[in-house]
């Protein structure tokens, strides 16, 4: 009997921890008796129950497994050091504990995978929420599928189900922050689509921030493409000719006597230093993601800190 690894991360979430084991749960034993369950917890140090109500379910369901991380390390590495420790023939990366991304779509992803694709991914075609983060996210997203080296679809998420082969590929890869829906593409093979509805969020709000969210979506452009850095130079060389241009075009204005009188030309200075400052500033900011980014993977820290594990083998 094959297994199916799910991994879902979670933190706070004791309102919906329930219902999302018992609808994976249901979608196996609907849909796919054939297959062994086995669903991964990764808990970033919740302070209310989740982890007792966790607990709970996995003294009777041994297919419960979970990892609780020491303090949060954020929802980009507590997933991952979820996925390197699947166990099964594939692995669903991402199964979000509010059920945005439909538990009921895993037997299609798991059809087009016995059919031979190794990565089978969720295209979110619709999304039910706002307007502005709606159109924030749909912007993102095509702009790092134009900026990338990897040939990455628009519109996927992390709820992906991959192969075996894949998460092989994945334990190679020494990333201090991984951004884990590029990474699967990012290995190779071939992959096969599917859309669907990404839901609206039943219970609560999201514990993911807004400044969160920028932070893991400035990850996904440094990591996955060396774009910025090549416009720093392409902007620089432009500004650099203009420049030079306008100096000896100032040259000719002197020699033919032309110069305005002295004094006019101050405001001109003034927005100069303050474009040129201000492009200057944008461009040291830009190379810093990029130091920030080779700081935190030389320093060689663990993905997280786990403080315990259940259901785990020994």
């Amino acid at each position: 009997m094959k297994k199916i690894s799910v991994i879902t991360p979670c933190f706070n979430e004791e309102a919906s921890i329930i219902e999302c084991v018992e609808e994976v749960r249901k979608v196996f034993e609907r849909d796919l008796p054939d297959y062994e369950l086995e669903h991964i917890f990764c808990d970033n140090c919740s302070t209310d129950r989740t982890v007792e109500i966790l607990k709970q379910l996995a003294v009777t369901d041994h297919r419960i497994k979970i990892i609780v991380n020491s303090r949060n390390f954020g929802i980009l590495k507590n997933t991952y050091n979820g996925v390197l420790s699947a166990s099964g023939d594939a692995a669903i990366l991402f199964m979000p504990v509010d059920l945005q991304d439909p538990p009921e779509l895993i037997p299609e992803f798991v059809k087009q995978w016995e059919q031979g694709y190794e990565i089978v991914y969720g295209m979110r075609a619709k999304r039910e929420e706002g307007f502005f983060i709606r159109s924030a996210r749909k912007t993102y997203y095509r702009l790092l599928s134009r900026l990338t080296y990897v040939d990455y679809p628009v519109d996927a998420g992390d709820f992906q189900l991959v192969d075996r082969v894949v998460l092989n590929s994945l334990k190679r890869i020494d990333d201090a922050r991984p951004f884990m829906r590029l990474m699967t593409f990012d290995c190779g093979f071939r992959s096969y689509g599917i859309p669907y509805t990404w839901r609206a969020r039943k219970n609560g709000t999201s514990r993911n921030s807004f400044m969160s969210m920028i932070s893991q979506g400035l990850n996904g452009i440094v990591s996955f493409s060396g774009v910025p850095l090549r416009s720093a130079l392409v902007v620089g060389m432009i500004l650099s000719s203009l420049s030079i241009l306008y100096a000896f075009c100032v040259g000719i204005m002197v020699i033919t006597g032309q110069l305005p009188a002295g004094g006019r030309g101050i405001p001109t200075i003034i927005v100069a230093l303050f474009f040129f400052g201000g492009v200057q500033l944008f461009f040291v900011g830009v190379l810093g993601e990029y130091i920030l980014a080779i700081y935190n993977q030389v320093r060689r820290k663990p993905l997280v800190i786990e403080r315990e594990r259940v259901n785990f083998d020994s």
